[in-house]
């Protein structure tokens, strides 16, 4: 049996490097072929890991997906930060920032139905994955909002609410559910709960 290795755990420089090579086979199999096409031998192959390393790394199939899930967002944050959305408010900050990532998740459909689709599936052993990639949504949205002042109650429900819209609004999408003028809709509306407690 092997042990995985503990999400946020500090990495030397050469596991870094071999997870990274891990993220990039999976989002490559991701992209092309959405969930089904992320098989864990492939993936290995693609990395030029063993079998048994990526385990180590990654349990299944839905840690290994809910991961490059973190990594995309950890993209998008990065990205907030050195190019702060220009909105005249924090809702347009926050819309425009959310409208964006859409917009970059449109491109690779197969790569975002298969992020969600593990996010869906995630049950108990991936709680801190997942816990991890809603704290960084939440950060994105607070860090695009800018607010003038540590958020009040209202405002931080309002961030949670803006984080649920968003997957939800997503999984809308990827399932045939939701139209684009009713994805971007939702998320404006969701944005506009910041003027809460203002």
């Amino acid at each position: 049996m092997t042990t995985a290795t503990p999400p946020g755990l500090p990495l030397t420089p050469r596991q870094a490097e071999r997870r990274r090579r891990i993220l990039r086979a999976s989002t490559a199999l991701a992209a092309r072929g959405g969930y089904e096409a992320v098989q864990m031998r492939e993936v290995a192959e693609g990395a030029e890991v063993a079998l048994g390393t990526l385990y180590r790394y990654f349990p299944s199939k839905v840690h290994l997906l809910v991961a490059v899930m973190r990594e995309q967002l950890e993209q998008l944050h990065e990205q907030v930060r050195r190019r702060p959305p220009a909105g005249e408010t924090s809702a347009a900050r926050v819309a425009e920032t959310l409208t964006l990532a859409f917009q970059a998740l449109q491109r690779e459909p197969r790569l975002a139905e298969a992020m969600v689709r593990a996010l869906s599936f995630a049950d108990r052993s991936v709680s801190t994955e997942v816990d991890q990639v809603s704290s960084l949504t939440a950060a994105i949205v607070l860090d695009a909002a800018r607010l003038p002042a540590p958020p009040s109650a209202d405002q931080q429900a309002a961030l949670r609410v803006i984080a649920h819209t968003w997957h939800a609004t997503l999984l809308g999408w990827l399932s045939g559910r939701a139209s684009l003028a009713e994805v971007r809709s939702d998320l404006h509306t969701a944005a506009r709960l910041l003027t809460l407690g203002a």
